[in-house]
């Protein structure tokens, strides 16, 4: 091991910088945006007036939150270039690999350094469009253009579906934007924030973002957690079917945070607004009774591990009460996370330094010699067919 270094596992315990944007207590299961409680929020403050808060630091007046809105709302429609690029990916790329494709071939956000709030603007108002207008080509449609007067939540619901949402729908989506705007040094964020780093552009860092959200152990988990309900199908087969789960190592997905202990409270109020808004549909019901047994098999063959219920398990059951189909449940939650990706990019830039961790070698130096070719490789220039295989 490198002298001087410590070897933190995925870099468990280990604070790469300093926010001013979130409190994350995961001992006691807290959240707060600026200062301000999640609870605080959750059902009475729209996208933009959150989004305003984690951007400038205080909630809008109401002169200020309508003219934010108008601002996002002029920038949601896409340039052409964009659309072509769209059209040209085959129906098999998923969504959020055309996401990020789509992203970074955005031009009104050039490599400019330092980042602006207009380039953020631009960016967090045409990631709906851009999942609106992938989705209307796969499924052989004209994308319906977005409405200057409706909110961010409300046009991307009627982007969607073509017709303005019921306010069960809004009301819904509106608390799972605004709950998963931001969560401090979460994988993408800090993957936006190591290339900003580097001075690379909002573009770039927020493509790189897009990324890491993908991948099943961050923003990917919840379409997998309505295929354990699906195949759980009913309570009374809930307890052998994840016996037989854990038995296997499959892991259950929704359930274990790196963060959060005691609990997550977003999905505690995610588990909230789904009883309050759709207590007797069916998925709603079925989650709420699993997951007790969930828990307790948990605990009974992961003692100690302290795996609460995270947020991709009610926002799975959320979003599909809304109508979403699964393929869109993580570009969703891109939607919301830009905003937060968006507001430590800026907070990078105001405060750079490059993010350069270093890597500890794993082998010992005194146990190997390079091989006979090694030296020989290098001072004639031999390829890489030409070299002896190495065993590791």
């Amino acid at each position: 091991m490198s002298r001087g270094l410590v070897l933190a596992d995925g870099l468990e315990g280990v604070a790469a910088f300093e926010t001013g944007l979130s409190l994350i207590d995961g001992d006691e299961g807290r959240i707060s945006y600026r200062d301000y409680p999640a609870e605080a929020f959750q059902y009475d403050k729209s996208f933009e007036e959150v989004a305003y808060l984690l951007w400038y630091g205080k909630f809008p007046m109401t002169e200020k939150s309508e003219e934010f809105q108008r601002i996002l709302a002029a920038r949601r429609f896409l340039p052409k270039h964009v659309k072509l690029t769209v059209d040209q990916m085959p129906a098999e790329v998923d969504m959020m690999s055309v996401l990020q494709t789509a992203v970074s071939a955005l031009k009104d956000c050039e490599s400019i350094w330092p980042p602006s709030w207009d380039q953020a603007s631009s960016i967090v108002s045409k990631i709906p469009t851009i999942i609106a207008y992938r989705q209307a080509r796969l499924e052989g449609r004209e994308m319906i253009e977005p409405r200057l007067d409706l909110n961010h939540t409300a046009n991307y619901l009627y982007m969607l579906f073509g017709e303005v949402p019921t306010e069960l729908q809004q009301t819904m989506l509106e608390t799972y934007l605004v709950l998963t705007q931001e969560l401090g040094s979460n994988p993408s964020t800090f993957t936006a924030r190591v290339v900003a780093s580097t001075r690379s552009d909002l573009i770039s860092s927020t493509s790189a973002a897009i990324g890491a959200l993908k991948g099943p152990l961050h923003g990917g988990a919840p379409s997998e957690v309505l295929e354990i309900l699906r195949e759980i199908k009913s309570v009374d087969r809930a307890e052998a079917w994840l016996r037989r789960a854990l038995e296997s190592d499959r892991r259950i997905m929704g359930f274990g945070h790196r963060i959060f202990k005691r609990q997550d409270p977003r999905s505690a109020m995610l588990k909230a607004l789904a009883l309050r808004f759709a207590a007797d549909h069916p998925l709603v019901k079925l989650a709420v009774e699993v997951e007790e047994t969930i828990l307790r098999l948990l605990e009974e063959y992961k003692p100690g591990r302290r795996l609460v219920t995270n947020v991709d398990y009610y926002a799975s059951v959320v979003l599909s009460v809304i109508g979403l189909k699964e393929s869109l449940f993580t570009p969703t939650f891109a939607v919301s996370r830009s905003v937060g990706w968006c507001a430590h990019i800026m907070e990078q830039a105001m405060h750079n330094r490059l993010i350069y961790p270093q890597a500890v070698y794993s082998r010992d130096l005194h146990s190997h010699r390079p091989p006979a070719w090694f030296g020989r490789a290098a001072d004639k220039g031999l390829n890489e067919a030409e070299m002896p295989e190495v065993v590791l």
